[in-house]
């Protein structure tokens, strides 16, 4: 099993930790990952941390994609893969209404009907095997509305790009994961228990089947995000956890319609999942950061002492030999906890 870092997206004061992911290269981390809200993005600082770099790989987790238009990632990619010697990996994800049209001002849409269009528009980019066209709901290529100047023709790029790059998607819902089983080289899942494959299982199938080509687990990578936090006090170290695990349970979506209250539901704990969300609804957030369960975090997350979190590793290595889990992308700015991970995975 590999091993990335998560960068993340800078605080209000731009801040990049360029030691730490030297230390996790030096290390043998296989890759490093920048991300975006509203705030700073996730292109800038992976041509940042490439340019200081010899080795890791680095990817975006993730470019929203409604920020920019199928064709403008493609650049982006080709010309950061180019200049990095074919070491960026584009990580796409759909964001989320809030976001998207609050930030962004363009309509949410349909997330998997834009996931399926976007990622084919790259790859006709990328391969560059005729003219770029497309009819879609999202995406004319060319663009072809009632605006139109019609002067619009097809294209190809001019600088040829990897049609191999590889492109991961974020998801946790079950179509979400058929999407990403069907279109994609790898998903996000935000957490993960690794001894619950079963939660992914059928849909990634599903997906593979529609891809076609005898499409499996060994064509693709699972690539959770595991928040890694090491002392002797466990509560203090669960606490971080709670509170974000109570932010995205409870706060992430309306009552009825929230991906990760669904998903905390599929994990086991629907009973812990209505109280959350109630609690934080209801304006309670440290309330319902209390009432994120001891083992729900223990499942998702390193947690705790380096001998407790050397036992835990027990069953991510179980899950990557079963190809469950390609890569756990750490999310933790502990020096000493890296090298913990890189002598007990790598």
């Amino acid at each position: 099993m590999k091993l990335g870092l998560l960068v993340g997206y800078s605080p209000a004061t731009l801040s990049m930790p360029m030691d730490l992911v030297k230390e996790a290269e030096n290390l043998g981390f296989s890759s490093a990952w920048t991300a975006e809200a509203w705030g700073s993005d996730a292109v800038s600082p992976v041509a940042w941390i490439l340019a200081q770099t010899e080795k890791i790989k680095v990817g975006t987790a993730i470019m929203q994609m409604p920020a920019r238009t199928p064709a403008a990632t493609a650049m982006t990619a080709m010309t950061l893969d180019a200049l990095s010697g074919g070491r960026f990996i584009l990580g796409l994800g759909p964001s989320g209404p809030q976001v998207v049209e609050g930030w962004h001002g363009v309509a949410y849409g349909r997330p998997l009907t834009r996931t399926r269009e976007y990622i084919s528009i790259i790859r006709k980019i990328l391969e560059r095997k005729e003219r770029v066209t497309h009819e879609g709901f999202h995406y004319q290529l060319p663009y072809a509305g009632a605006d139109a100047s019609g002067l619009g023709k097809p294209l190809k790029s001019i600088l040829h790009g990897d049609p191999a790059l590889k492109i991961f998607t974020a998801s946790i819902s079950p179509a979400g994961m058929e999407c990403a089983g069907e279109v994609s080289d790898g998903v996000f899942p935000v957490w993960m228990n690794p001894e619950r494959f079963d939660v992914f299982e059928p849909s990634l199938a599903k997906g593979f089947a529609k891809a076609g080509g005898g499409k499996g687990l060994a064509d693709f990578e699972v690539a959770p995000f595991v928040t890694a936090i090491m002392g002797d006090d466990l509560e203090k170290c669960r606490m971080p956890v709670k509170g974000s695990m109570a932010l995205y349970i409870g706060g992430m979506g309306a009552r009825g319609k929230n991906f990760y209250n669904d998903y905390a539901k599929r994990l086991g704990y629907e009973e812990a999942a209505v109280k959350i969300q109630d609690l934080y609804l209801d304006g309670k957030k440290a309330e319902a950061a209390a009432a994120v369960p001891d083992s729900l975090v223990d499942e998702v997350a390193l947690v705790g002492s380096a001998d407790r979190i050397r036992d835990r590793l027990g069953a991510w290595k179980a899950a990557g030999k079963q190809n469950h889990v390609g890569s756990m992308l750490i999310g933790g700015g502990q020096p000493e906890l890296l090298r913990i991970l890189a002598e007990e995975m790598l």
